[in-house]
C-alpha cells in the first residue's frame, strides 16, 4: 500500500512481502511475526520505539537514538534488559538476515513484556521486556521530486510534561493519529497541531519549520517532540552560518511565511506547500527549504 501524500510515504517495494522481523531473539517471516495478546505494548501502549534510517550501509544518528531510547526507558521504568552493544548487534543481525545495506527503515519497539492479566498496573509483568525489530526497504523520495505538503490545523492540542511528555517516544500516539485522522477528513496530508497555549507545536508526526526572511523557525519543544532530525537541521543550518530561531510563533505568522517544510527521520526535509487551504509562498520548493535539506544531508553523510 502507498500512501503518497504523507511526510512517512515511500513507493512500494515487494521485498517488505518477505522480510524477516526480529521478536525477542528470534528471526521470522513477516506473515509469522508474532507478540502475545497479554504483551504490555498490546494491552496498554506501554513501550518505547525509535525510527532509524539505513543509508550506504550507516544507520543515520544510531547513538542519538538509542540515547533517546534509553532515557524514555528510564522515564517511564521500563528495564530494556540489553545492553547497547546487545541492541545494535540485533538490528545488525536483522540487517543481515533482509541483505539491506541500503535505503531501508528499521522500527525497534521495546514494550515491558507479557502480563500475567491485561491490566495497567506494572507490577503484573512476568518477565523480561519485548524486543522488536521490523526492517523494511523504504527508499525515500528526492527532494525535487516532492510534491509539497498539505496540512490542516487540528483542534487536538498537543501537551505538556505535565500531562503526556511528547519527548518520550511512547507507543501510545492516539491524540496524535486522532489529529492525522481529522486532517486527512479535511482533504489534508498531515495535521499542523498548536499547543494549549495556541502557538504551533509540530505536526503530528515531524516537526515543523518557516522560513522568514530567509531565517529557519521552529517550535521552542516545550509542547512537543524534539525530533533528531530536526535538531540535526537547526546544526547544520547554524554550522554554515544561518540564523534558526527555536521560539513561539502563531499561525498568523505560518500563514505569511516565505517558505515551510517538515522533518522526520524517513522523509528527512519534505517541503510544505498549502496550510489550511493557503498556499505558503509560491506554493513551490523554495531555495532556503532545498539548502536546508542539502546542509542537513551533508552533515547526516559526514
Amino acid at each position: 500500500m502507498t500512501v503518497s501524500g504523507s511526510a512517512q510515504g515511500y513507493p512500494p517495494d515487494p521485498r517488505n512481502d518477505h522480510v524477516k522481523v526480529y521478536v525477542d531473539g528470534a528471526l521470522v517471516p513477516r506473515a509469522e511475526a508474532r507478540i502475545s495478546i497479554f504483551d504490555s505494548g498490546f494491552v496498554l501502549g506501554d513501550g518505547v520505539w525509535e525510527g532509524l534510517r539505513l543509508k550506504d550501509g550507516r544507520l543515520i544518528q544510531i547513538d542519538a537514538h538509542l540515547d533517546r531510547l534509553w532515557e524514555g526507558a528510564t522515564s517511564i521504568d521500563l528495564d530494556i534488559g540489553r545492553t547497547r552493544d546487545e541492541l545494535k548487534a540485533a538490528i545488525a543481525e536483522t540487517l543481515a538476515a533482509n541483505d539491506m545495506q541500503d535505503g531501508a527503515h528499521i522500527r525497534l519497539m521495546v514494550s515491558r513484556g507479557l502480563k500475567s492479566t491485561p491490566n495497567q498496573d506494572p507490577r503484573f509483568v512476568i518477565g523480561r521486556a519485548t524486543l522488536v525489530i521490523v526492517a523494511e526497504f523504504k527508499a525515500t523520495t528526492p527532494l525535487a521530486e516532492k510534491r509539497g505538503l498539505t496540512l490542516f490545523t487540528s483542534t487536538f492540542r498537543t501537551s505538556g510534561p505535565d500531562v503526556f511528555d511528547l519527548r518520550l517516544n511512547s507507543h501510545s500516539r492516539l491524540n496524535l493519529i486522532q489529529a492525522l485522522v481529522q486532517a486527512i477528513h479535511a482533504g489534508a496530508d498531515e495535521a499542523l497541531m498548536l499547543d494549549p497555549r495556541g502557538f504551533v507545536a509540530s505536526c503530528n508526526s515531524t516537526n515543523f519549520f518557516l522560513v522568514r526572511k530567509g531565517e529557519l523557525w521552529t517550535s521552542t519543544g516545550a509542547y512537543s517532540f524534539k525530533g533528531l532530525t530536526q535538531q540535526a537541521v537547526i546544526d547544520a543550518w547554524r554550522a554554515q552560518g544561518g540564523t534558526v530561531r527555536e521560539t513561539d510563533f502563531t499561525l498568523a505568522q505560518v500563514y505569511s511565511a516565505e517558505e515551510a517544510f517538515c522533518t522526520g527521520t524517513l522523509g528527512g526535509v519534505t517541503p510544505v506547500f498549502k496550510v489550511d487551504g493557503r498556499v505558503i509562498g509560491s506554493g513551490a520548493l523554495g531555495p532556503v527549504t532545498k539548502a536546508a535539506s542539502d546542509a542537513y544531508l551533508a552533515r547526516v553523510a559526514a
